[in-house]
């Protein structure tokens, strides 16, 4: 079967859910159930059914009748989930401004699988939202490139704006938005906080290589350490991802490995200091008196376990997200393409100075 154009072919009627079913070989209520994530499915078929979207472009029109009436006035945010913290807070101020302007705020998530993002863009191009907003950390590799250009540009033929929230550039020529924050500023700050307190040996945990978010985080991190004089030691960067769990995972390894040999801790995120603030509880260290600790985000639970941290304006990026897409759809003059926001310290009571470096117990 051909694949119907993009931008649509007014002597072609509309690809069903059952030319998808037909051109992949499957029943329709397998594809609903696909489509929808409502039940397991062998990596095989999901493969088909959502290589038969894209060669169609397919998109499920279900959740279409129940916005009927918002397809001229609407916004979209596409996040991994709703849970963590920090897509809630840029949900919000996703809602807050779109509410301000006039328009009905729509909310996907994608759990993180490139193709249910696939499926959603299509979903709020075909609902001819204004603008969608992609947010979330990501591996900025030639296969994400790839798939965010093909969205832009689909985006855009149909009167849509992409906006990447929280992520980098992808270039020019790719009729992208970006609105992100100051990751590697704050992460320099909040390290060069902990070295003019005295300490040397920082702990940091959140290393994943690829990704966007930690990278320019552990950039920041290594770029304060240079400046400051200090020998980088890469045994102090722990691989983990942005979760409580991998917080207390990372410390509890590294103290049962041998002895401690950092005096401070800065934790990628402050999920992250929430687990490392147990484990260390629970080997006997206090914070901040026998190990200081920072963190990222400033989102709960900083404040609840009195964490420095880094302030992202979180609600600001959503906000300033919507007016930035619709700046561009009513094309006002001097309207910028890449908006960069700023961060900084929120000093609470997690962080000691060292009087000097005998202050370092190796237990």
């Amino acid at each position: 079967m051909a694949r119907r154009a993009a931008s649509g072919d007014e002597g072609r009627r509309p690809t069903t859910i059952r030319d998808v079913a037909a051109h992949a070989g499957v029943s329709v209520a397998t594809v609903s159930r696909i489509l929808s994530g409502t039940y397991p499915s062998a990596p095989a078929t999901r493969s088909k059914v959502m290589r038969a979207v894209r060669e169609l472009d397919y998109v499920a029109n279900a959740n279409a009748r129940g916005l009927a009436g918002a397809s001229s006035r609407s916004v979209a945010i596409i996040v991994n989930s709703v849970v963590s913290p920090h897509y809630a807070h840029v949900a919000q101020g996703v809602h807050a401004q779109a509410a301000l302007e006039g328009k009905l705020c729509i909310v996907g998530t994608t759990g993180g699988d490139p193709e249910r993002e696939l499926a959603t863009v299509q979903l709020m191009r075909q609902e001819h939202a204004e603008c969608v907003i992609l947010v979330g950390n990501v591996v900025n590799d030639e296969a994400y490139r790839g798939r965010m250009a093909e969205y832009a540009r689909a985006l855009a033929l149909a009167g849509s704006q992409l906006v990447l929230c929280g992520r980098p550039p992808l270039g020019p020529g790719v009729p992208a938005l970006v609105v992100e924050y100051d990751n590697t500023g704050g992460a320099y700050a909040i390290t060069s906080h902990l070295l003019s307190a005295g300490h040397r040996r920082i702990l940091f945990l959140g290393r994943r290589d690829g990704y966007t978010t930690p990278e320019s985080r552990i950039t920041g991190y290594r770029n304060a350490l240079a400046d400051h004089r200090v020998p980088h030691d890469p045994s102090l960067e722990v691989e983990g991802t942005m979760e409580r769990q991998e917080g207390y995972r990372m410390v509890r390894e590294r103290l049962a490995a041998g002895p401690r040999d950092f005096t401070a801790v800065f934790a990628g995120n402050d999920l992250i200091a929430a687990g490392a603030r147990q484990a260390l509880r629970e080997h006997g260290l206090r914070v901040p008196d026998d190990v200081s600790m920072v963190g990222f985000d400033d989102l709960p639970p900083a404040a609840d376990i009195d964490l420095t941290t880094v302030h992202v304006p979180h609600e600001e990026l959503g906000r300033t997200a919507v007016r930035l897409a619709l700046e561009r759809a009513q094309d006002r003059s001097g309207m910028a393409e890449h908006v960069l926001l700023g961060t900084h310290i929120i000093v609470r009571d997690s962080v000691r100075p060292l009087r000097n470096q005998a202050d370092l117990p190796l237990a």
